[in-house]
């Protein structure tokens, strides 16, 4: 039987788009998969700066609310999400063979915040980026 990987905290903190990674988009390079995902909502350069400058990537979250969404922002927003977590586990080989070690597991970006977008929140959720991880978790193999 598969087991279950739904808490992207402690040992498998390293599952988590806020845990430090550098990633680059349109040629800047991001302190974490959130950072440049948020940035990437936007092609105003001032509000990509203010993504960039957030100290934290809650802060880079919040300042991602704020932005100017592009106009196709819906139907680009899984494939650069894949880009960016692809990147982060290409780039770098500790968390690589962190992903592959999780084997089989089913991971799921479980929350309490209401995401069911990209997680599942009190059972319900399409769990995108549970979907990425494990899609590219294959293509590491």
């Amino acid at each position: 039987m598969k087991q279950i990987i739904d808490n992207f905290s402690k040992e498998y903190a390293f599952l988590s788009n806020f845990y430090p990674s550098e990633v680059e988009f349109d040629g800047v390079i991001y302190p974490t998969v959130e950072h440049a995902f948020q940035a990437a909502k936007t092609l105003n350069p001032t509000e990509r700066e203010m993504v960039l400058l957030a100290k934290t990537p809650g802060q880079a979250k919040r300042v991602g609310r704020t932005v100017t969404l592009i106009d196709d922002w819906d139907d680009i927003k899984f494939s650069v999400m894949y880009d960016l977590v692809r990147q982060k586990f290409n780039n770098i080989v500790e968390l690589k063979n962190k992903l592959i070690a999780t084997g089989t597991e089913i991971l799921v970006e479980g929350n309490t915040w209401g995401d069911t977008y990209w997680g599942i929140c009190r059972g319900i959720g399409e769990n995108k980026l549970g979907e990425i991880l494990m899609r590219v978790r294959i293509k590491l193999k």
